[in-house]
């Protein structure tokens, strides 16, 4: 080793590298955790250093050489790795390692034009001094590696273009807190900051990207779901195109209904000239959600809805494979292919599916959400007249096609708009749910656009947190951490600006929250039970209706001080109805448990005093914002207890929560047999959650002969989905093979090609 090494110093400056400095912050990083070696670290680090290098990238080769490290074996050097990186982002951002007080941070940011403004007028010098002696930057050390790295990439305000960082993590977390709660009044609004706080770095509540890399900064957009509807006119399209670019640069991930644009071949003015069908609108589309990036937090996604019974269906199910040409596919989009009771039945009994353009049968397109009886007695009428423009194809072969381009592509989802309209907080014939979003998991009410200022039209948000379940000593925590944030994010729908009129009226209207879990897979091993034999059964539907009841319960109590929601009349709650009275019953034949909870009181007491949100619950992926609580994602299983994840840090290594002692208790995604167990689970917090799921299915081709998904099976998943009251499928993820299940496994979302 090279003890005389120069090194240069930030100012430019070069002088020995002090050797024994760098070994106390090492040894300073490793302090209490278990099987890691300060001396492997250095001696990795060491053989990377030459002459001349900075004192920064000496600091990212020891970060990097602990960060190779972390294993199954040695899960602790995650924490070394986190804590190294730590220390350099706070020397990076502030010079030191000690942060500056925080009124010194804010005057200084908010003159940088980096912090929103009104931090400094809305809160005084005690204030920012009683927030400052409760903020414990110790909570830096509990993040694990991969949660820094997310955190330096996506949520810490910084230049994206020198790459200067500006805070650190628990700035970020008390400066939200004092966002979202600076319009409660001063007697009581730092309690809620300082509880808030409290729960949100000690990983209690998960945020979203949105409101992490947002709340604080001068940008004021922080729902994470956009869904627009389009029409059928060219008004109704290009004020469609105009939202998404809008919202998309507003980091939002956005849902499109494009279903009610006619099919090719219909006549347009008169019959003056034939329409061009949907396919060169789904591209223009596709620009308008490319066309503009997210400031390097996330890029431009959306995914396009439409009825399975659409004239042009067989063309649409096909835009995202591999095969064809650039003309006749629009492979940037995801889909999410619409389906009801009607088009299974047709499956099951061996019958037809007809196609039509919605243009030539009036009344059909609203009553697929609305009214199913009147869906049902419009569509076989259609049927049988020879005026109107079809196409008959059997069922089976439609249904086969949906699957396959499902399974080849990884991401054409599913929507079974009867159980989102009639298991809904919204009454359908006032407030029918149309669409979904990017990930499966919103059901709201939308209305078509006429021109981008339409006030008549309705672009439904969503605003999203989550309760990290794994952090849970008992249920009854979640009262207490319901109330906060819903308290939270109702105030950020005020809080927030809108750039769309009809993104405005609706959220002030509707006021609707979407709360999921994370770390789900986590809570199923500590408490000793598995996603595929049924064992968790009893304790999700326990869990779930905890979340929904005191969900419901802290918007309540929101309502009693603020008032209901305005449109809380277009509700189910508006007439006594809960989600506990409108799930599919067959459900009851796969668990019985019973209510734990007083839901008469509450149902009273909602009558009474109304919600202040329309909706409350939501399970999102969480696949980012779970990595910054050391969690596993959503209600997914994990894929190993290694995850390795690509970043534009490169490969980011996380072991799973609590691996010493939850090894043998934890579930691998590739050792569940069959997605019958999973499909339950969802199915059981489905009866609660308000909104939708985002529920993956998932297959390992090994398991079937000549290594081929039976088309069968893949069918009678999609029926055992509907017939359990599931409202959406996100992802089909296919195993690969190439890796060992149990080792460092990339938890990337969408599976290959399943061969059929």
């Amino acid at each position: 080793m090279n003890t005389k090494l120069l090194v240069t110093k930030r100012d430019g400056r070069q002088e020995s590298l002090d050797w024994e400095k760098l070994h106390r912050v090492i040894n300073w990083a490793a302090e209490g955790l278990n099987n890691v070696s300060v001396s492997q670290v250095e001696m990795k680090s060491h053989i990377q250093f030459y002459e001349g290098i900075t004192t920064s990238e000496i600091h990212e080769t020891i970060i990097k050489s602990a960060a190779d490290l972390i294993s199954r074996e040695a899960p602790d050097y995650q924490y070394l790795a986190a804590r190294l990186a730590i220390y350099h982002l706070r020397k990076k951002a502030y010079g030191a390692f000690e942060p500056p007080t925080l009124l010194e941070h804010v005057s200084k940011m908010v003159d940088m034009k980096r912090y929103d403004a009104h931090l400094l007028t809305d809160y005084s010098a005690d204030e920012f001094e009683e927030m400052n002696n409760f903020i414990d930057h110790r909570r830096d050390m509990n993040f694990s590696y991969a949660a820094v790295k997310q955190l330096e990439g996506k949520y810490l305000v910084k230049n994206r273009v020198t790459g200067q960082y500006y805070e650190s993590p628990q700035f970020l977390y008390v400066l939200i807190a004092a966002c979202l709660f600076s319009s409660y009044p001063k007697e009581t609004r730092m309690a809620y900051i300082r509880r808030f706080y409290d729960a949100v770095s000690l990983f209690k509540l998960s945020l979203p990207t949105p409101i992490m890399s947002g709340v604080r900064t001068p940008t004021r957009q922080f729902s994470s779901c956009v869904l627009i509807e389009c029409g059928d006119s060219l008004d109704s399209i290009n004020a469609t195109s105009s939202a998404i670019v809008k919202y998309v640069s507003q980091r939002a991930g956005i849902g499109i209904n494009a279903g009610r644009i006619r099919a090719l071949g219909s006549p347009i003015r008169n019959g003056e000239a034939f329409h061009t069908g949907c396919i060169p609108f789904f591209k223009h589309f596709q620009t308008a959600v490319k066309s503009c990036s997210q400031g390097g937090v996330r890029g431009g996604a959306a995914t396009l809805f439409y009825p399975l019974w659409h004239l042009e269906v067989e063309s649409l199910l096909v835009l995202k494979n591999n095969r064809g040409v650039e003309e006749n596919r629009v492979r940037h989009l995801d889909y999410g292919v619409q389906f009801n009771k009607l088009m299974y039945q047709r499956l099951i009994q061996g019958g037809d599916i007809t196609l039509f353009s919605p243009s030539d049968v009036p009344g059909l397109y609203d009553a697929f959400f609305q009214d199913q009886n009147k869906f049902d007695e419009l569509y076989v009428k259609y049927e049988q007249d020879p005026s109107i423009r079809k196409k008959t194809i059997k069922a089976v072969e439609l249904f086969s096609m949906f699957a396959a381009e499902r399974a080849n592509t990884g991401r054409i989802y599913l929507q079974n708009v009867d159980h989102c309209n009639t298991h809904s907080p919204f009454d359908p014939m006032k407030a029918p749910i149309r669409q979904s979003n990017l990930c499966l998991e919103i059901a709201l009410p939308t209305k078509p656009l006429n021109h981008v200022d339409d006030e008549e039209g309705e672009i439904a948000l969503c605003t999203l947190a989550a309760f990290n379940l794994g952090a849970l000593e008992n249920l009854d925590e979640l009262g207490e951490l319901a109330d906060l944030i819903v308290r939270a994010l109702d105030s950020l729908l005020t809080y927030q600006e809108y750039p769309i009129p009809a993104a405005r009226s609706a959220s002030m209207a509707r006021r609707t929250l979407g709360v999921g879990v994370i770390n789900y897979a986590y809570y199923l091993a500590k408490n000793g039970v598995k996603y595929s034999d049924g064992s968790a059964n009893g304790l999700t539907h326990r869990t779930f209706e905890a979340i929904q009841y005191y969900l419901l319960k802290a918007s309540n109590e929101l309502a009693r001080e603020q008032g209901a929601c305005p449109k809380f009349s277009d509700t189910r709650y508006a007439e006594g109805v809960l989600p506990i009275d409108t799930y599919k019953r067959d459900l009851d034949g796969v668990c019985s448990e019973p209510l734990h909870y007083d839901w008469e009181s509450l149902r009273d007491s909602i009558k009474q005093h109304g919600l202040r949100n329309s909706t409350l619950s939501a399970l999102m992926p969480s696949e980012t914002s779970s990595q910054i609580s050391n969690a596993t994602n959503g209600i997914e299983p994990p894929r190993g207890f290694v995850s390795v994840k690509q970043s534009k840090d490169g490969i980011l290594k996380q072991v799973v929560p609590d691996y010493e002692n939850c090894r043998n208790q934890y579930e691998l995604l590739w050792d569940i047999p069959s997605n019958d167990g999973y499909l339950q689970l969802v199915a059981i917090m489905q009866k609660f959650i308000d909104q939708t799921i985002s529920a993956n299915t998932n297959y390992d081709p090994a398991r079937f002969e000549g290594n081929k998904v039976p088309m069968k099976l893949l069918l009678k998943d999609l029926l055992t989905a509907y017939k359990l009251g599931v409202k959406t499928l996100y992802y089909h993820n296919t195993h690969d093979g190439a890796e060992d299940s149990h080792g460092e496994e990339d938890d990337g979302c969408a599976g290959g090609a399943c061969k059929i």
